[in-house]
């Protein structure tokens, strides 16, 4: 895996398609600075590298496990 931007263009779309389907979360967080937790993906060796758990705005288990699982779909 490699530097692709079009994985990252999914995996932005996939956070998003997250953030609809958790209508509540609208009242806590908009839809940008949701996507803007797990933006700038970090790399190392040019391989994107898992994206932790934000420690400035925590979610739910459910949530996160989806985020990670949208991470993995769309570089994988």
């Amino acid at each position: 895996m490699t530097k692709d931007p079009l994985s990252a263009s999914l995996f932005e779309m996939r956070l998003e398609e997250i953030h609809r389907k958790h209508p509540w979360l609208k009242y806590d967080i908009s839809q940008e600075d949701f996507i803007a937790l797990f933006f700038p993906l970090k790399y190392k060796n040019g391989v994107p590298i898992r994206p932790d758990q934000p420690p400035t705005f925590p979610l739910e288990r459910n949530i996160y496990l989806s985020v990670l699982v949208a991470f993995k779909q769309s570089f994988n």
